[in-house]
Protein backbone atom coordinates (compact mmCIF):
# COMPACT_ATOMS: atom_id res chain seq x y z
CA UNK A 1 0.00 0.00 0.00
CA UNK A 2 1.15 3.48 -1.10
CA UNK A 3 1.92 6.02 1.98
CA UNK A 4 -0.16 9.17 0.89
CA UNK A 5 1.11 12.71 1.80
CA UNK A 6 -0.18 15.75 2.41
CA UNK A 7 0.99 19.11 1.91
CA UNK A 8 -0.38 22.01 4.04
CA UNK A 9 -4.08 21.89 3.72
CA UNK A 10 -3.58 20.02 0.78
CA UNK A 11 -4.71 16.19 1.27
CA UNK A 12 -3.59 13.95 -1.27
CA UNK A 13 -5.01 10.86 0.20
CA UNK A 14 -8.58 12.75 -0.14
CA UNK A 15 -7.80 13.83 -4.15
CA UNK A 16 -6.72 10.15 -4.88
CA UNK A 17 -9.94 8.41 -3.51
CA UNK A 18 -11.40 10.78 -6.58
CA UNK A 19 -9.82 8.74 -9.10
CA UNK A 20 -10.84 5.13 -8.85
CA UNK A 21 -8.34 4.14 -11.34
CA UNK A 22 -5.15 4.94 -9.24
CA UNK A 23 -6.37 1.69 -6.80
CA UNK A 24 -5.85 -0.82 -9.80
CA UNK A 25 -3.58 -3.10 -9.51
CA UNK A 26 -0.82 -3.80 -12.64
CA UNK A 27 1.18 -7.48 -12.79
CA UNK A 28 0.47 -7.51 -9.12
CA UNK A 29 1.73 -4.12 -8.64
CA UNK A 30 0.07 -1.12 -6.99
CA UNK A 31 -0.11 1.77 -10.89
CA UNK A 32 2.20 4.19 -10.36
CA UNK A 33 0.42 6.28 -13.26
CA UNK A 34 3.14 8.95 -14.55
CA UNK A 35 1.96 9.63 -18.10
CA UNK A 36 -0.16 12.85 -17.42
CA UNK A 37 1.26 14.79 -20.01
CA UNK A 38 -0.33 11.96 -22.25
CA UNK A 39 -3.60 12.02 -20.83
CA UNK A 40 -5.13 12.59 -17.08
CA UNK A 41 -6.97 10.49 -15.16
CA UNK A 42 -10.29 11.22 -14.23
CA UNK A 43 -12.31 12.47 -11.33
CA UNK A 44 -15.46 10.56 -10.41
CA UNK A 45 -16.94 14.27 -10.31
CA UNK A 46 -16.42 14.21 -14.12
CA UNK A 47 -17.48 10.79 -14.65
CA UNK A 48 -20.61 11.28 -13.06
CA UNK A 49 -21.39 14.47 -14.83
CA UNK A 50 -21.69 12.73 -17.93
CA UNK A 51 -23.76 10.07 -16.42
CA UNK A 52 -26.02 12.40 -15.54
CA UNK A 53 -26.26 13.87 -18.75
CA UNK A 54 -26.76 10.61 -20.07
CA UNK A 55 -29.19 9.30 -17.76
CA UNK A 56 -31.49 12.84 -17.33
CA UNK A 57 -30.52 15.30 -20.07
CA UNK A 58 -30.04 13.52 -23.35
CA UNK A 59 -30.69 15.07 -26.10
CA UNK A 60 -29.47 17.09 -29.11
CA UNK A 61 -28.84 20.71 -28.52
CA UNK A 62 -30.14 24.06 -29.72
CA UNK A 63 -32.70 22.75 -31.90
CA UNK A 64 -35.42 21.18 -30.05
CA UNK A 65 -38.47 22.95 -28.22
CA UNK A 66 -38.74 20.45 -26.06
CA UNK A 67 -37.77 19.77 -22.32
CA UNK A 68 -34.79 17.51 -22.27
CA UNK A 69 -33.48 20.01 -25.65
CA UNK A 70 -33.53 22.57 -23.55
CA UNK A 71 -31.94 21.20 -20.54
CA UNK A 72 -29.47 19.60 -22.25
CA UNK A 73 -28.61 22.90 -24.20
CA UNK A 74 -28.27 24.75 -21.00
CA UNK A 75 -25.67 22.01 -19.56
CA UNK A 76 -23.63 22.59 -22.79
CA UNK A 77 -23.63 26.13 -22.99
CA UNK A 78 -23.06 26.50 -18.93
CA UNK A 79 -20.07 24.49 -19.88
CA UNK A 80 -18.99 27.07 -22.52
CA UNK A 81 -19.41 29.95 -19.93
CA UNK A 82 -17.08 28.05 -17.23
CA UNK A 83 -14.30 27.93 -20.37
CA UNK A 84 -15.09 31.63 -20.76
CA UNK A 85 -13.87 32.37 -16.94
CA UNK A 86 -11.61 29.69 -16.37
CA UNK A 87 -9.51 31.22 -19.30
CA UNK A 88 -10.70 34.73 -18.32
CA UNK A 89 -12.02 35.59 -21.60
CA UNK A 90 -14.13 38.44 -22.68
CA UNK A 91 -17.26 36.74 -23.57
CA UNK A 92 -18.02 33.70 -24.30
CA UNK A 93 -18.39 33.79 -28.23
CA UNK A 94 -14.84 33.90 -28.31
CA UNK A 95 -15.09 29.75 -27.17
CA UNK A 96 -15.11 27.53 -29.74
CA UNK A 97 -15.81 23.55 -29.27
CA UNK A 98 -13.51 21.73 -31.24
CA UNK A 99 -11.89 17.96 -30.99
CA UNK A 100 -8.97 18.74 -29.24
CA UNK A 101 -5.89 21.12 -29.13
CA UNK A 102 -5.18 19.60 -32.70
CA UNK A 103 -8.51 20.21 -33.86
CA UNK A 104 -8.18 23.68 -32.45
CA UNK A 105 -4.78 24.44 -34.77
CA UNK A 106 -5.66 23.30 -37.95
CA UNK A 107 -9.35 25.21 -37.84
CA UNK A 108 -6.80 28.12 -37.56
CA UNK A 109 -4.51 27.04 -40.21
CA UNK A 110 -7.10 26.31 -42.35
CA UNK A 111 -9.38 29.44 -42.13
CA UNK A 112 -7.18 32.05 -41.42
CA UNK A 113 -4.42 30.69 -42.78
CA UNK A 114 -6.25 29.92 -46.42
CA UNK A 115 -7.11 33.87 -46.21
CA UNK A 116 -4.28 35.45 -45.05
CA UNK A 117 -1.42 33.50 -46.05
CA UNK A 118 0.20 34.42 -49.25
CA UNK A 119 3.29 33.90 -51.23
CA UNK A 120 6.20 34.90 -49.44
CA UNK A 121 4.63 35.44 -45.99
CA UNK A 122 6.31 33.71 -43.20
CA UNK A 123 4.45 31.37 -40.37
CA UNK A 124 7.15 30.95 -37.75
CA UNK A 125 7.17 28.22 -34.68
CA UNK A 126 9.81 26.82 -32.87
CA UNK A 127 11.68 23.71 -32.61
CA UNK A 128 9.98 22.17 -29.74
CA UNK A 129 6.58 22.04 -30.60
CA UNK A 130 4.20 19.02 -31.21
CA UNK A 131 3.45 17.44 -34.08
CA UNK A 132 0.11 19.28 -34.02
CA UNK A 133 1.78 22.73 -34.12
CA UNK A 134 4.12 21.72 -37.02
CA UNK A 135 1.98 19.53 -39.74
CA UNK A 136 -0.92 21.55 -39.85
CA UNK A 137 1.33 24.88 -41.32
CA UNK A 138 3.61 22.73 -43.27
CA UNK A 139 0.49 22.11 -45.36
CA UNK A 140 -1.24 25.51 -45.28
CA UNK A 141 2.50 27.21 -46.18
CA UNK A 142 2.76 24.46 -49.12
CA UNK A 143 -0.94 25.46 -50.25
CA UNK A 144 -0.10 29.28 -49.94
CA UNK A 145 3.42 29.16 -51.10
CA UNK A 146 4.38 30.43 -47.41
CA UNK A 147 7.30 29.84 -45.21
CA UNK A 148 7.75 28.33 -42.34
CA UNK A 149 11.16 29.25 -39.95
CA UNK A 150 12.20 27.99 -36.39
CA UNK A 151 13.03 29.21 -33.74
CA UNK A 152 15.95 26.81 -32.43
CA UNK A 153 16.10 25.50 -28.90
CA UNK A 154 19.04 25.53 -27.06
CA UNK A 155 21.02 23.15 -25.00
CA UNK A 156 18.85 23.36 -21.88
CA UNK A 157 15.90 22.86 -23.86
CA UNK A 158 14.73 26.58 -23.97
CA UNK A 159 13.56 29.09 -26.56
CA UNK A 160 16.93 31.19 -27.83
CA UNK A 161 15.74 34.78 -27.49
CA UNK A 162 18.12 36.18 -29.66
CA UNK A 163 17.50 33.98 -32.19
CA UNK A 164 13.34 34.52 -32.00
CA UNK A 165 13.94 38.14 -32.45
CA UNK A 166 16.26 37.54 -35.04
CA UNK A 167 13.44 35.37 -36.93
CA UNK A 168 10.45 37.37 -36.10
CA UNK A 169 10.16 39.93 -38.76
CA UNK A 170 8.13 42.57 -40.68
CA UNK A 171 7.40 38.72 -42.92
CA UNK A 172 5.99 36.91 -39.90
CA UNK A 173 2.28 36.92 -39.98
CA UNK A 174 1.48 34.36 -37.38
CA UNK A 175 3.28 32.88 -34.15
CA UNK A 176 2.64 29.82 -33.05
CA UNK A 177 4.32 28.38 -29.94
CA UNK A 178 3.08 26.12 -27.03
CA UNK A 179 3.23 27.48 -23.62
CA UNK A 180 4.75 24.46 -21.86
CA UNK A 181 6.35 21.46 -24.01
CA UNK A 182 4.90 18.38 -23.80
CA UNK A 183 8.42 17.03 -24.11
CA UNK A 184 10.81 18.77 -22.12
CA UNK A 185 8.77 20.75 -19.48
CA UNK A 186 10.31 24.07 -20.88
CA UNK A 187 7.60 26.77 -20.04
CA UNK A 188 8.07 29.38 -22.46
CA UNK A 189 7.73 33.29 -21.70
CA UNK A 190 5.12 33.81 -23.79
CA UNK A 191 3.64 36.91 -22.78
CA UNK A 192 7.07 38.74 -23.78
CA UNK A 193 6.95 36.73 -27.20
CA UNK A 194 3.85 37.72 -27.48
CA UNK A 195 4.20 41.30 -26.98
CA UNK A 196 7.55 41.36 -29.46
CA UNK A 197 5.32 39.71 -32.39
CA UNK A 198 2.48 42.10 -31.76
CA UNK A 199 5.32 44.90 -32.81
CA UNK A 200 6.05 43.37 -35.90
CA UNK A 201 2.60 43.14 -36.71
CA UNK A 202 1.91 39.26 -36.43
CA UNK A 203 -0.77 37.22 -35.12
CA UNK A 204 -0.05 34.70 -31.90
CA UNK A 205 -1.45 31.22 -31.20
CA UNK A 206 -0.72 29.40 -28.07
CA UNK A 207 -0.59 26.09 -27.70
CA UNK A 208 -1.66 25.28 -24.04
CA UNK A 209 -2.26 21.63 -24.02
CA UNK A 210 0.21 20.98 -21.05
CA UNK A 211 -0.23 24.34 -19.61
CA UNK A 212 -4.09 24.59 -19.12
CA UNK A 213 -4.12 21.74 -16.42
CA UNK A 214 -0.93 22.97 -14.09
CA UNK A 215 -1.15 27.17 -14.74
CA UNK A 216 -3.77 29.69 -14.38
CA UNK A 217 -4.23 31.62 -17.52
CA UNK A 218 -5.39 35.01 -18.48
CA UNK A 219 -5.62 34.72 -22.26
CA UNK A 220 -6.66 38.96 -21.47
CA UNK A 221 -3.41 39.54 -19.49
CA UNK A 222 -1.17 37.46 -22.49
CA UNK A 223 -2.80 39.47 -25.74
CA UNK A 224 -2.91 36.39 -27.42
CA UNK A 225 -5.06 36.24 -30.48
CA UNK A 226 -5.61 32.28 -29.85
CA UNK A 227 -5.63 29.38 -27.81
CA UNK A 228 -6.01 26.00 -27.63
CA UNK A 229 -6.07 23.19 -25.18
CA UNK A 230 -7.30 19.63 -24.58
CA UNK A 231 -9.95 18.54 -22.14
CA UNK A 232 -8.39 15.18 -21.72
CA UNK A 233 -5.10 16.04 -20.47
CA UNK A 234 -7.18 18.47 -17.81
CA UNK A 235 -8.92 15.67 -16.31
CA UNK A 236 -11.80 15.88 -18.31
CA UNK A 237 -13.39 13.27 -21.18
CA UNK A 238 -11.11 12.77 -24.07
CA UNK A 239 -12.25 14.56 -27.86
CA UNK A 240 -13.54 17.95 -26.69
CA UNK A 241 -11.21 20.98 -26.69
CA UNK A 242 -11.36 24.42 -27.35
CA UNK A 243 -10.09 27.28 -29.53
CA UNK A 244 -10.36 30.62 -27.81
CA UNK A 245 -9.82 33.66 -30.19
CA UNK A 246 -10.73 37.15 -30.20
CA UNK A 247 -13.79 37.99 -31.85
CA UNK A 248 -12.94 40.28 -34.37
CA UNK A 249 -10.48 38.04 -35.66
CA UNK A 250 -12.94 35.30 -35.14
CA UNK A 251 -15.35 37.32 -37.39
CA UNK A 252 -13.24 37.66 -40.04
CA UNK A 253 -12.88 34.03 -40.56
CA UNK A 254 -14.60 31.85 -43.08
CA UNK A 255 -15.71 28.38 -41.92
CA UNK A 256 -13.78 25.73 -41.42
CA UNK A 257 -16.49 23.00 -41.70
CA UNK A 258 -20.08 23.21 -43.75
CA UNK A 259 -23.23 21.56 -42.39
CA UNK A 260 -25.76 21.46 -39.58
CA UNK A 261 -25.70 24.05 -36.88
CA UNK A 262 -23.11 26.33 -38.26
CA UNK A 263 -25.42 28.16 -40.93
CA UNK A 264 -28.60 31.00 -40.63
CA UNK A 265 -30.38 30.27 -43.66
CA UNK A 266 -29.33 27.77 -46.68
CA UNK A 267 -30.46 28.01 -50.82
CA UNK A 268 -29.30 25.70 -53.14
CA UNK A 269 -27.57 29.00 -54.58
CA UNK A 270 -26.01 30.21 -51.10
CA UNK A 271 -26.03 29.93 -47.75
CA UNK A 272 -25.56 32.05 -44.88
CA UNK A 273 -23.65 31.65 -41.88
CA UNK A 274 -24.18 31.81 -37.93
CA UNK A 275 -23.05 34.41 -35.47
CA UNK A 276 -20.06 33.34 -32.97
CA UNK A 277 -19.11 30.82 -31.78
CA UNK A 278 -21.67 28.35 -34.10
CA UNK A 279 -19.92 29.58 -37.38
CA UNK A 280 -17.47 27.05 -36.39
CA UNK A 281 -19.44 24.47 -34.97
CA UNK A 282 -20.87 22.61 -37.61
CA UNK A 283 -23.15 19.38 -36.76
CA UNK A 284 -24.18 17.53 -33.47
CA UNK A 285 -21.12 18.71 -30.69
CA UNK A 286 -19.79 16.33 -28.74
CA UNK A 287 -22.33 17.17 -25.64
CA UNK A 288 -21.22 14.89 -23.12
CA UNK A 289 -17.40 16.35 -23.60
CA UNK A 290 -18.15 19.68 -23.23
CA UNK A 291 -20.15 18.48 -19.68
CA UNK A 292 -17.69 16.79 -18.69
CA UNK A 293 -14.96 19.41 -19.34
CA UNK A 294 -17.38 22.06 -17.55
CA UNK A 295 -17.46 19.78 -14.49
CA UNK A 296 -14.06 19.05 -14.43
CA UNK A 297 -13.34 23.00 -14.47
CA UNK A 298 -15.24 22.88 -11.29
CA UNK A 299 -13.20 20.29 -10.47
CA UNK A 300 -10.07 22.49 -10.85
CA UNK A 301 -11.46 25.28 -9.27
CA UNK A 302 -12.82 23.56 -6.18
CA UNK A 303 -9.24 24.15 -5.11
CA UNK A 304 -6.32 26.51 -4.58
CA UNK A 305 -4.69 26.61 -8.19
CA UNK A 306 -1.11 27.93 -6.16
CA UNK A 307 -1.08 25.15 -4.20
CA UNK A 308 -1.75 22.59 -6.63
CA UNK A 309 1.33 24.06 -8.31
CA UNK A 310 3.30 24.28 -5.39
CA UNK A 311 2.94 20.94 -4.87
CA UNK A 312 3.79 19.57 -8.14
CA UNK A 313 6.42 21.41 -8.33
CA UNK A 314 7.73 19.95 -5.02
CA UNK A 315 7.26 16.44 -6.60
CA UNK A 316 9.59 17.46 -9.65
CA UNK A 317 12.37 18.93 -7.41
CA UNK A 318 11.85 15.60 -4.96
CA UNK A 319 12.18 13.02 -8.85
CA UNK A 320 14.82 15.02 -10.10
CA UNK A 321 17.09 14.94 -6.96
CA UNK A 322 16.54 10.96 -6.65
CA UNK A 323 17.06 10.57 -10.85
CA UNK A 324 19.99 12.50 -10.50
CA UNK A 325 21.85 10.37 -8.41
CA UNK A 326 21.61 7.61 -11.24
CA UNK A 327 24.83 6.72 -12.59
CA UNK A 328 24.77 7.52 -16.53
CA UNK A 329 21.49 9.63 -16.53
CA UNK A 330 20.94 12.25 -19.15
CA UNK A 331 18.47 14.54 -18.60
CA UNK A 332 16.73 16.60 -21.43
CA UNK A 333 14.43 19.79 -20.31
CA UNK A 334 16.51 21.53 -17.88
CA UNK A 335 15.14 25.04 -18.22
CA UNK A 336 15.03 27.23 -15.03
CA UNK A 337 11.26 27.50 -15.47
CA UNK A 338 9.42 24.28 -15.99
CA UNK A 339 6.95 22.28 -15.49
CA UNK A 340 6.23 18.91 -13.55
CA UNK A 341 7.58 17.11 -17.00
CA UNK A 342 11.00 14.91 -16.96
CA UNK A 343 12.63 14.00 -19.91
CA UNK A 344 15.68 11.06 -19.59
CA UNK A 345 17.73 8.63 -20.94
CA UNK A 346 20.12 6.23 -19.22
CA UNK A 347 23.69 5.62 -21.11
CA UNK A 348 23.69 2.74 -23.37
CA UNK A 349 19.70 1.48 -23.12
CA UNK A 350 17.29 2.11 -25.30
CA UNK A 351 14.40 4.18 -23.66
CA UNK A 352 11.73 1.76 -25.06
CA UNK A 353 13.30 -0.79 -22.83
CA UNK A 354 13.33 0.72 -19.83
CA UNK A 355 9.31 1.90 -20.56
CA UNK A 356 8.76 -1.61 -21.10
CA UNK A 357 10.16 -3.00 -17.93
CA UNK A 358 8.95 -0.10 -15.73
CA UNK A 359 5.42 -1.30 -16.84
CA UNK A 360 5.90 -5.12 -15.53
CA UNK A 361 6.60 -3.22 -12.13
CA UNK A 362 3.57 -1.20 -12.37
CA UNK A 363 5.04 2.08 -13.32
CA UNK A 364 3.32 4.13 -16.44
CA UNK A 365 5.57 6.41 -18.06
CA UNK A 366 5.46 7.17 -21.88
CA UNK A 367 8.84 6.17 -24.03
CA UNK A 368 9.54 7.21 -27.79
CA UNK A 369 9.49 10.76 -29.24
CA UNK A 370 6.26 12.04 -28.30
CA UNK A 371 5.34 13.56 -31.45
CA UNK A 372 8.43 15.65 -31.23
CA UNK A 373 10.84 14.20 -33.73
CA UNK A 374 12.48 17.53 -35.20
CA UNK A 375 13.11 17.76 -31.31
CA UNK A 376 14.97 14.56 -30.84
CA UNK A 377 16.80 15.13 -34.33
CA UNK A 378 17.94 18.56 -32.62
CA UNK A 379 19.49 16.13 -29.38
CA UNK A 380 20.46 13.51 -31.90
CA UNK A 381 18.50 10.99 -29.57
CA UNK A 382 15.94 7.95 -30.64
CA UNK A 383 13.64 9.68 -28.01
CA UNK A 384 13.33 10.25 -24.06
CA UNK A 385 12.00 8.33 -21.27
CA UNK A 386 9.06 10.91 -19.96
CA UNK A 387 8.21 10.77 -16.51
CA UNK A 388 4.80 13.56 -16.00
CA UNK A 389 3.48 14.57 -12.55
CA UNK A 390 0.17 15.77 -11.64
CA UNK A 391 -1.35 17.15 -7.68
CA UNK A 392 -2.28 13.49 -7.31
CA UNK A 393 0.77 11.59 -7.37
CA UNK A 394 2.82 11.18 -4.57
CA UNK A 395 6.41 11.09 -3.51
CA UNK A 396 6.04 7.87 -2.42
CA UNK A 397 4.89 6.79 -5.95
CA UNK A 398 8.19 8.25 -7.13
CA UNK A 399 10.37 6.40 -4.22
CA UNK A 400 8.77 3.36 -5.93
CA UNK A 401 9.80 4.46 -9.57
CA UNK A 402 12.95 5.14 -8.89
CA UNK A 403 13.47 1.46 -6.99
CA UNK A 404 11.49 0.10 -9.94
CA UNK A 405 14.08 1.99 -12.48
CA UNK A 406 17.54 1.14 -10.27
CA UNK A 407 16.06 -2.76 -10.81
CA UNK A 408 15.11 -1.95 -15.11
CA UNK A 409 19.09 -0.57 -15.36
CA UNK A 410 20.48 -4.09 -13.63
CA UNK A 411 18.56 -6.00 -16.06
CA UNK A 412 19.29 -4.05 -19.08
CA UNK A 413 23.18 -3.77 -18.40
CA UNK A 414 23.48 -7.40 -17.46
Amino acid sequence: MIVQTKIASLSVDSIRKDFPILSTMVYDKPLVYFDNGATSQKPKQVVEAIEKYYFTQNANVHRGAHYLSQVATEAFENARIKIQHFIKAKDNTSIIFTKGTTDSINLVAQSWGRKNLNPGDEVLISGMEHHSNIVPWQLICEERGALLKIIPVLNDGSIDPDAFKKTCSSKTKILAINHISNTLGTINPIKEMIAYAHSKNALVLIDGAQAVPHLEVDVIDLDCDFYTFSGHKMFAPTGIGVLYAKTEILDSMPPYQGGGEMIKEVRFESSTYADLPYKFEAGTPNIEGAIGLGAAIDYLNSFDRKQLLAYENELLTYATEQLDQLDGIQFYGQAKNKASVISFLIEGIHPYDIGTLLDKMGIAVRTGHHCTQPLMDRFCIPGTVRASFTFYNTKEEIDLFISALNRAIKILKK
